[in-house]
């Protein structure tokens, strides 16, 4: 039983190289194992089973993937939902960084980080079967909405005009993400021109892609956050005879009962405010963010005619009485901007955080939305980034372990993720319990005299001419 704990310690040493294990390796070794382990009446020889789950419920999740080779009852067991409620109850449970980029051929890759032993798995390739059934027909004029996500408008003319059917083989494009419940959720987008209800899970334990119960309302790019242990989706756009539409509508999905229920619209009052009806005609309300905050969610708008953005506040809806109100003004109007009219915000210990760029390639800010003031304030005056000007999402904020995370590419081109340390939290010099290459990479500038924090590498690995696209965080 000591090699099982030996196993897990392994783990560590194994950090600094950030080698990936792709569960289909690991099947392609058991099938070519000269040897078959005779099935043993229990999971550990002379102890109860129920010890035993114990035992392997206390032992780190990356472990899992080299443990179902012992034999198929340790392969059920470690896929088994007993094993990961004994987990839960005994608060072992893991923290996991899933990251979407997209790859030279346009590919959509997932990868998931252990932050603990900065080891990286590779997850199966989404599918890429599309229901027709439930997708609402359109044209490959959709192009020009995915300028709103910060496409570069050269790209979409050289798509336009020479490659037509281009976005064919691009399956998920303008697809939106969640994670609840362990799982990670991949909704609506375009496929062939068309908007898509359709709605893909990801099961972490079974490491396999199902889809669930579609959407009511075919979307793409819209919103997504995760409130009282539910999915909400709002806005987006739709393909409508004039073509496309932006949605006000906004609807929930109940992981445990695998159902959607409507929510009601979003009213966008102050979009019914402008001073001229010209104004009124030409500029569309969007939705262009969405975050659980203190118990309702909360949603960033704006009016859009490309290549123009009016920041028009937001609006706010309270799942108690149903209904939305408006947001108030100092967090709308200051909400910072990420590209091309998006915000991107991420909320940790309660504290709602956003990045705010400078017009600096090499620099930004991480600024905290006071509540009690209405003001966004600076906390974090220097967050070391690269030159992004390039890159579709250049950053990504993501929060776990308590603390607040920035996911850029370093000067290096490899995808790096920061975690931010306040400075009273560090010793003199580096505490034992922290892995020597997290020392390495202590990353301690000129700003570190005047912030509050030091940034520290978490894990970093290349992904070649690959853009990060999105992140998840799923605990189980």
């Amino acid at each position: 039983m000591g090699s099982l704990f030996s196993m897990a310690n392994n783990t560590k040493t194994n950090q600094s190289e950030a080698k990936e294990i792709s569960p289909n390796e690991t099947c392609k070794r058991q099938r070519m194992s000269p040897a078959t382990v005779e099935e043993c009446p229990r999971l550990i020889p002379n102890l109860p089973d129920e010890l035993s789950l114990q035992i392997i419920a206390r032992l780190p999740r990356i472990c899992y993937y080299r443990l179902r080779l012992v034999s198929r009852r340790w392969k059920a067991t470690i896929m088994s939902s007993e094993l990961y409620k004994v987990r839960k109850e005994i608060g072992t449970t893991e923290e996991w960084l899933y990251l979407l980029v997209r790859d030279g051929e346009n590919k959509l890759l997932w990868h998931a980080l252990d932050p603990r032993s900065g080891m990286w798995q590779r997850l199966p390739v989404m599918p890429s079967v599309v229901d027709e059934e439930n997708s609402q027909k359109g044209s490959s004029r959709f192009w020009m909405w995915n300028m709103v996500e910060g496409i570069r408008i050269a790209e979409i003319i050289r798509g336009l005009l020479g490659q037509k059917d281009a976005l064919d083989d691009m399956p998920f494009c303008g697809c939106s993400f969640g994670a609840v419940d362990g799982c990670l959720y991949v909704l609506g987008g375009f496929s062939k021109a068309s908007t898509m209800k359709c709605v893909w899970r990801f099961d972490p334990i079974q490491n396999v892609w199902n889809k669930v119960n579609s959407m009511s309302t075919g979307r793409a790019y819209c919103k997504t956050s995760i409130l009282n242990n539910k999915l909400y989706v709002v806005g987006g756009v739709s393909q409508g005879q004039a073509g496309l539409i932006p949605l006000r509508s906004a609807e929930v999905f109940d992981p445990f009962t695998d159902t959607w229920s409507d929510v009601p619209s979003m009213p966008f009052s102050r979009a019914g405010v402008m001073p001229t009806v010209f104004l009124a005609d030409m500029l569309r309300p969007i939705a262009t963010g969405l975050t659980s905050y203190k118990g309702r969610l909360y949603v960033p708008q704006s009016l859009y005619s490309w290549p123009f953005f009016v920041d028009v506040g937001g609006e706010i809806y309270d799942p108690e009485t149903n209904s939305w109100i408006e947001m108030p003004n100092g967090m709308g109007e200051g909400w910072p901007i990420k590209q091309a009219g998006t915000k991107l915000s991420v909320v940790v210990n309660d504290e709602l955080y956003a990045f705010d760029p400078s017009n600096s390639v090499d620099n930004g800010r991480i600024k905290v939305y006071d509540q009690g003031e209405d003001a966004w304030k600076v906390v974090i005056g220097k967050v070391p980034v690269y030159d992004f000007s390039n890159s579709e999402s250049p950053y990504l904020l993501a929060g776990f372990h308590g603390k607040l995370h920035f996911i850029a590419k370093d000067s290096k081109h490899d995808i790096a993720v920061l975690q931010a340390v306040p400075c009273n939290n560090l010793d003199s010099s580096p505490s034992a319990s922290t892995p020597k290459s997290m020392q390495d990479e202590l990353l301690i500038d000129s700003a570190a005299e005047t912030d509050a924090v030091v940034w520290i590498e978490v894990a970093s690995r290349s992904f070649g001419q690959a853009e990060l696209i999105s992140c998840q965080v799923i605990d189980i």
